[in-house]
């Protein structure tokens, strides 16, 4: 059991006292080595890191074992801290991080990053470390492991709303096992950080709900004490604000904010390690820069495999949505209302089942919109309702979603890609496993304005290398995409608007859905023709297809493609498609940025030379209805089927 013993023995006490030493040397050397990083702040958390990384259930010999305590370092700058501490306690050799600190292919980067032993979270964009201890909280508890969840933290990203968020989401959650520990050294890289913004975080943890102790952040007995009382009293979530200095333990540089972010030169470095050991000389300090600047040169070193997703679920039956009811009317169903019956579906068909991946879902007060109500009333203990916390929110499900919880986080395009764009990119980059269900997208919102109007999302998650993009066009491609990604690893994001859609048929068997199967990056034909060929996606389909209709009575033939996967164009789709000469992209989104300008790049890639015009949206637009915003933009079917016979006539 972690922290078991009451106080440290003396044994213990010498021997942290010894590893602070030699860290702060490691500190100085490694980011004098590498001529940048983050020193000061490095040496006022490094004793909080000794004794977390001493006496956590952590393994250096096995770091990714399910029970162990997960540890978050929020202020990831202090990254040489970090590194030197879990070296001096044995995840790796001292020598190895202190030689290849910032340099090009080591993973001891200069913001910690996951995939280095020890590390669980990439961290630098401060503010989010404590919602991804959320995330980690919370897997303990679905997966019923009990262990410990360590968050350490800056003073000065106290200011930081998501850290004001993520407090609140733990105490409604009562994630009792969560212990932050705050580095309150008072210095950021403007100076004093009661000037720079003054934040009460005490007073802040306290209102939230939290308990709060402070203590000599530099002084092994209390941060073992602190940290063991917290351990043990399950009532509360812990914030223990630990007094540092910055730069502890060489005079010159304690409690300068010069030294947040600058290496020493090379007289000050000798005058720093000679304060840290009295007993070697000058000569000996010069004689080691030496041999490790030779290493530097030399040694190669590879960072650990982030363990694979481990997805293992039951499927259910494909719900097959039909075009028209019991009395033959045609029927429309929101793309959303799929997503809703088959988050509920997979739910069921998982139920009970131990060896299951456990399913949760995410929403920001909005239940019923993004249509989780079923879901949330059958399996509360797997809801989460976060209020209007979008950022917050992001992360822990991002969090979560590394370790083999299937996770949903449903809500409009504009919460939940522009608003949480940075937090996404760092899921991004901490190789998470999320499904980002965004509803409410493009014009097809209406009335709501442009405040709404999510019409970039395209634009903004193609940014991201590891994300993959869905924009089904009807209720059964909607059930279909979720079938296909539920077992998929990698991040996914399925954008679906706010109308009902009519169920599109095939073209030879109106009464037989077109949607039966889908395969990503896979484009289907939704029409065949020869004159010209439209390209679409999502609800902009319709309109498109309505489109041809317009066309066919003036005796146009054009064909119509699907391309619901935009950030995967389907090449030999596009190929038959330019074999009519003529290109003519449609959709629901800033005509700037999404589907056209990827066919436009992929086409040229290509060396295919259609003749090409992109039809969407040009500008922020009204408060109407969507029928009203597409006629305006002139993509509703009239102004495609017009722009089509003029291309025709030039």
């Amino acid at each position: 059991m972690p922290f078991e013993s009451e106080r440290l023995s003396q044994i213990e006490l010498e021997h942290l006292k010894e590893l602070g030493r030699l860290c702060r040397e490691d500190i100085l050397k490694m980011t004098y080595l590498a001529g940048s990083g983050h020193p000061g702040g490095s040496m006022s958390s490094v004793d909080i890191y000794l004794v977390l990384f001493s006496f956590a259930n952590i393994d250096p010999g096995n770091p990714f074992k399910e029970d162990r305590d997960r540890i978050v370092i929020s202020h990831g700058h202090t990254s040489p801290g970090v590194y030197s501490a879990l070296a001096r306690v044995g995840f790796f050799p001292p020598e190895e991080v202190v030689a290849t600190f910032r340099r090009i292919k080591s993973p001891y980067e200069g913001h910690i990053t996951r995939g280095v032993p020890g590390i669980e979270w990439t961290t630098g964009n401060l503010g989010q470390g404590l919602s991804a201890g959320c995330g980690f909280a919370l897997a303990s508890r679905i997966k019923k492991i009990h262990n410990n969840t360590f968050v350490v933290m800056s003073d000065g990203e106290q200011g930081k709303g998501q850290v004001a968020e993520a407090r609140r989401f733990a105490k409604k959650f009562a994630l009792n096992d969560i212990t932050v520990l705050i580095d309150y050294n008072r210095l950021q890289i403007c100076g004093d950080v009661c000037e720079v913004m003054p934040v009460n975080f005490k007073g802040g943890f306290e209102a939230d709900g939290w308990k709060t102790m402070e203590i000599d952040g530099h002084n092994y007995e209390m941060i073992y004490e602190a940290i063991r009382t917290a351990v043990m009293d399950k009532s509360a979530p812990y914030a223990i604000i630990c007094h540092t200095l910055m730069g502890k333990g060489v005079d010159f540089m304690e409690n300068n904010a010069e030294y947040h972010g600058r290496a020493l030169r090379h007289d000050e470095l000798i005058s720093a390690l000679l304060q840290l050991n009295p007993q070697k000389t000058k000569e000996d300090i010069e004689r080691e820069l030496a041999e490790l600047e030779q290493r530097r040169k030399t040694i190669v070193v590879e960072g650990v495999n982030i363990p694979a997703p481990k997805i293992k679920l039951r499927l259910p039956h494909p719900k097959i949505y039909l075009p028209k009811d019991n009395e033959g009317r045609t029927k429309k169903i929101g793309c959303r209302e799929a997503f809703g019956d088959f988050i509920y579906d997979l739910a069921k068909a998982n139920e009970g089942d131990p060896n299951s991946t456990p399913i949760v879902a995410f929403d920001c007060d909005l239940l019923d919109s993004v249509k989780l109500t079923k879901f949330a009333k059958a399996f509360p203990q797997n809801f989460f309702e976060s209020g209007v916390q979008e950022h917050n929110t992001a992360t822990i499900a991002g969090a979560l979603s590394t370790q083999d919880v299937l996770v949903f986080f449903a809500d409009f395009g504009v919460f939940n890609i522009d608003e949480t764009y940075n937090q996404h990119r760092l899921n991004d980059i901490n190789h998470t496993n999320l499904r980002l269900i965004s509803t409410h997208i493009g014009l097809d919102v209406g009335a709501d304005g442009k405040t709404h109007h999510c019409i970039d999302y395209l634009g903004v998650i193609r940014n991201l290398y590891g994300f993959k993009v869905i924009i089904p066009a009807d209720a059964n491609e909607t059930y279909q995409a979720l079938l296909f990604i539920a077992d998929k690893p990698g991040n996914w994001l399925i954008g679906v608007g706010r109308e009902s859609l009519p169920i599109i048929t095939k073209e030879d068997s109106p009464n037989e859905p077109l949607f039966n199967r889908f395969v990503y990056g896979k484009a289907t034909l939704v029409r065949n023709g020869t004159d010209i060929a439209i390209i679409s996606m999502g609800s902009a389909l319709h309109l498109a297809l309505s489109a041809l209709e317009i066309l066919k009575a003036k005796g146009i033939n054009a064909m119509l493609w699907n391309f619901s996967s935009p950030l995967e164009p389907d090449f030999e789709a596009l190929k038959i498609a330019a074999s009519t000469g003529i290109i003519v992209t449609v959709e629901d989104h800033n005509v700037r940025t999404g589907l056209g300008n990827i066919i436009a790049n992929t086409l040229f890639e290509l060396r295919l030379m259609p003749e090409f015009r992109k039809l969407g949206v040009t500008n922020y637009s009204f408060s109407a209805s969507p029928q009203d915003l597409y006629k305006m933009e002139c993509f509703d079917p009239q102004g495609i089927a017009n722009e089509i016979e003029n291309i025709l006539l030039d």
